[in-house]
């Protein structure tokens, strides 16, 4: 059975008429497709961003985990494998996101 999680970072517009980013929200959800469409409604309708409080987003930058379990023998075996996703940002806001979010971590 495969499942889905996001964490990341997302891109928005503060009031003060700069933009930054922030954490995004955690997500998860039992298709690939699934996740990436529940992302892009939260850009869209301004929720995706945990608590910041932007004016509007612009876009995000999700690790994608990709999580398959199988049950043998009553154990369960776990794989997982990760992916970044460039949800809506230029090739620059992209390039400077995995900056702050490697000089972050």
């Amino acid at each position: 059975m495969k499942n889905f999680k996001s964490t990341g970072f997302v891109l928005g517009n503060l009031w003060c008429g700069d933009k930054g980013f922030y954490p995004a929200e955690k997500l998860e959800a039992k298709t690939k497709r699934g996740l990436l469409k529940e992302a892009r409604q939260g850009i869209k309708e301004g929720w995706l961003d945990a608590g910041m409080g932007f004016e509007s987003l612009t876009g995000a930058i999700l690790v994608i985990e990709t999580i398959d379990s199988i049950k043998k023998n009553d154990k369960v075996y776990k794989n997982s494998e990760s992916e970044i996703v460039n949800l809506g940002l230029s090739q620059k806001e992209f390039k400077m996101g995995l900056e702050t979010i490697y000089l972050n971590n």
